[in-house]
């Protein structure tokens, strides 16, 4: 195991609160954090510090033009070619990105992680492997509700609202039809440990 001279690129895509992290989290228990480089599309969001507190919570987010998609590509092209890079960290409470950034070795194994990342083509060419999470959209929901209210400080009446504007009509124009894009769809992200068995599986088979 481990003796591919490139890394290993997975993407895990798949609508919001579908289970994409938790899919990582197994992938990366499984085969070993030590081995991979794990980069969240959700980090490479455009910097909105310039624009009023209002006007921030106003835009988009669901929309690829609201990432700096061209970072990421040239980051996994860097860690490919085993160069280090320095991971964004971005303030949702605030819609801004932090001056911290979080160093990221080259790893055998990188996994990429995010809702557009099947619908962005310059993306997909550099994906080994494309994994699409499929979840019922009212299970998404209420665990998009939960952790937004629990961990970026949202209202209830303000995740419905963005939900029911951006996060709904964005999922159906760009995520679901990025499904046709992958080589395995797993229903109910990590709860479906038949399909996490083959899928980690896959993964130790190519990196003979």
């Amino acid at each position: 195991m481990l003796k591919r001279t490139t890394p290993l690129v997975i993407a895990i895509a798949g609508g919001t609160g579908s289970g994409k992290t938790t899919v990582a989290n197994a992938i990366l228990r499984r085969v070993g954090a030590d081995h991979i480089a794990y980069l969240p599309h959700d980090a490479y969001y455009k910097d909105l510090k310039d624009l009023p507190p209002a006007q921030r919570q106003q835009l988009n987010f669901d929309h690829p033009n609201s990432l700096e998609t061209g970072i990421l590509v040239q980051h996994l092209k860097d860690l490919s070619k085993l160069q280090p890079i320095q991971l964004p960290v971005y303030d949702f409470k605030t819609h801004s990105r932090t001056t911290r950034t979080t160093p990221i070795q080259p790893q055998p194994v990188i996994i990429v992680e995010g809702i557009l990342i099947l619908a962005i083509a310059d993306l997909r060419q550099l994906f080994d492997v494309k994994i699409y999470v499929d979840t019922d959209p009212d299970i998404r929901f209420i665990r998009r509700l939960q952790r937004d209210i629990r961990e970026r400080g949202r209202t209830t009446e303000s995740v419905i609202r963005q939900y029911l504007t951006t996060v709904r009509p964005m999922h159906l124009e760009f995520v679901e039809p990025s499904k046709r894009y992958a080589d395995v769809i797993i229903p109910e992200g990590g709860f479906n440990t038949v399909a996490l068995d083959m899928v980690v599986a896959r993964i130790e088979s190519l990196l003979l």
